[in-house]
């Protein structure tokens, strides 16, 4: 009995001392920001998957974003079970065009390769190569080897970015491997030393390390407004300075300093497909207001470069719904 009780001592003095310390880190990612980058370039990511499954003319949707938006950084996608259906077949037209039109305007172009890419079901593996996992790794890395040589030369490119959040396991996807991932980014380096390596991860769910030792520079997703099965909505209870903290993290372990936001929220997170529920629920967790604050929380964090993750709905609102406001809206932001 006397040890019992000595135990339930410590283990309460040990339950303070964390609530106590976690109570502490809570106030201070509160803390209020004064400062903010205003010099911070904003960009979005660009998906003609997604377009297309929302009902839009992709072609039609991305050229608005370049020409009315004005948009001068696009994150671009390769999905690689529409480049290449049939093994050792590719169709690399429709990413040729997105690159032409983008160096028509001098935009620059961060490139997504890789078996998991930005949008839904995350990895794009066709059922060609996933037959087992020697076959996907080994098509993986040639389908790679394939893109970097015919791309390598296009000066729109200004950054490769290996996989997207490759230690999240999320969508239908295989299991993390952060061997696969070394021999991807192996290759990139071997085929094109003359651009940086951008490895994303998660900005809520992860100490972004691993990905950060990995990269020239680091890039987090930043989400706010999210939606799970029951709780319902709600918004991450954490300022600008978790983040801050976070890239203190990888200064210190990672020795990384470079760092960008490679996808900020600026869509609605509910449950279900975007475009199926009301627009009423769809603003509960992005409209105009939402926007606006995301993007100034993302300036508080003062990472130079901001892509926001959302323009193909905005412009869905604009021409399916004829709600433009949020279109006006990061029209002006980015004009600012």
């Amino acid at each position: 009995m006397k040890y019992i009780k000595k135990f339930l001592r410590i283990f309460g003095k040990v339950i303070g001392i964390a609530f106590i310390v976690l109570l502490g880190f809570f106030i201070y990612f509160n803390i209020p920001v004064s400062d903010q980058n205003d010099r911070a370039e904003l960009g979005v990511t660009f998906s003609s998957r997604y377009a297309e499954n929302i009902g839009l003319d992709w072609k039609e949707a991305y050229l608005a974003a370049l020409d009315e938006l004005e948009i001068k950084n696009v994150r671009l996608p390769v999905y690689w079970d529409l480049v290449e259906q049939s093994e050792g077949k590719f169709d690399f037209s429709d990413v040729d065009w997105q690159l032409n039109e983008a160096r028509k305007r001098n935009v620059n172009i961060i490139l997504t390769i890789g078996q998991k890419v930005p949008r839904w079901p995350e990895c794009a593996i066709p059922d060609w190569a996933n037959i087992n996992d020697q076959k996907r790794k080994e098509a993986l890395l040639d389908f790679i080897s394939v893109v970097m040589e015919r791309y390598k030369n296009n000066p729109e490119i200004k950054y490769w970015q290996i996989e997207n959040e490759p230690f999240l396991l999320f969508g239908i996807c295989p299991a993390p491997d952060a061997d696969l991932l070394d021999s991807e980014i192996t290759l990139v380096r071997k085929i094109d030393d003359s651009r940086k390596i951008i490895v994303s991860d998660s900005g809520e769910l992860s100490l972004w390390v691993r990905a950060a030792r990995r990269a020239d520079v680091f890039g987090t997703t930043m989400y706010r407004n999210v939606y799970k099965e029951g709780w319902g909505y709600y918004v991450y209870p954490v300022g600008p300075r978790f983040f801050r903290f976070k890239y203190g993290l990888i200064s210190l372990f990672a020795e990384q300093k470079n760092a960008i936001v490679a996808e900020l929220q600026a869509e609605p997170w509910i449950q279900g497909w975007t475009v199926d529920a009301t627009l009423e629920e769809q603003f509960k967790s992005m409209n105009e207001k939402k926007l606006r604050e995301n993007v100034t929380y993302a300036r508080q964090v003062g990472f130079p470069e901001i892509y926001l993750w959302g323009v193909e709905w905005w412009y869905w609102l604009k021409v399916e719904k004829n709600y433009p406001v949020l279109w006006n809206t990061a029209q002006e932001l980015f004009k600012e």
